[in-house]
């Protein structure tokens, strides 16, 4: 039995990222869609592992909620979520950060003057923010540390990069690769959009070492296991 009103999209990467996700539910079950195959939840979430990068993650949210509007039973807010890179020291391994800005800090022109965002180019657009009152709920019910989440589609692995990269998103507290996308398509079907990460390692240098990707997906699982519930009293239709 459905406990919640709401039907809500949660799109990861992998499976290890959905099915830690799906931890936090009752009673998960596959559902087959033209394209793709997600886990239904009691509580009323899809829970759909998209593929890696900003691409596949497009695609895939907009596959389900395609679907779902032709069913008659369109989602009411979609989630980004996973495991993340966190800008030290702001989002410290093992932290949760909500985006209050999801962006694509790589899509634009590198220039002899620097980098440019497409939108300097005249193109598109490079950000999307989440509802204040979404991002409100979800740090109050899960201690999670509200800023930028960025968007790239190369993970950066060098002490260079982070530095500019922070030095053009100083808000930033983490970077992941599915964001930006997972925004694209709720933004494109009229739908609220949350982006929640824990943090697994370092953005910087790679030190496979210092991950902790285990203790990142317990958090997650952690988190939504806290979120669910404070879901239930947030209104989807207050975008503010």
């Amino acid at each position: 039995m459905t406990t919640s009103a709401a039907r809500v999209l949660v799109t990861t990467a992998v499976p290890a990222e959905r099915d830690a996700v799906a931890r936090a539910f009752t009673g998960p079950h596959e559902v087959r869609l033209p394209g793709a195959a997600l886990l239904r939840t009691a509580e009323g979430y899809d829970l759909l592992a998209a593929g890696v990068g900003p691409a596949p993650a497009a695609a895939g949210t907009a596959t389900a909620l395609t679907a779902a509007a032709l069913d008659g039973r369109p989602y009411t807010l979609v989630v980004s979520a996973g495991i993340a890179g966190g800008f030290q020291p702001m989002a410290p391994v093992g932290s949760l950060v909500v985006a209050d800005e999801i962006t694509a800090a790589d899509l634009g022109a590198e220039t002899a003057d620097g980098f440019l965002p497409v939108t300097e180019l005249g193109f598109g657009t490079v950000s999307h923010r989440p509802p204040n009152s979404l991002v409100r709920v979800t740090k109050q019910a899960t201690g999670a540390h509200p800023g930028a989440v960025l968007t790239v589609s190369t993970v950066t692995g060098t002490a260079a990069r982070a530095s500019a990269l922070l030095a053009r998103h100083p808000h930033a507290l983490a970077e992941a690769m599915e964001g930006f996308g997972v925004a694209e398509a709720a933004a494109a079907h009229g739908v609220p959009v949350l982006e929640i990460r824990a943090v697994s390692n370092p953005v910087g240098p790679r030190d496979r070492a210092a991950w902790r990707i285990g203790d990142a997906l317990a958090a997650l699982t952690e988190a939504f296991g806290k979120l669910v519930p404070a879901l239930e009293s947030w209104n989807p239709y207050d975008h503010r």
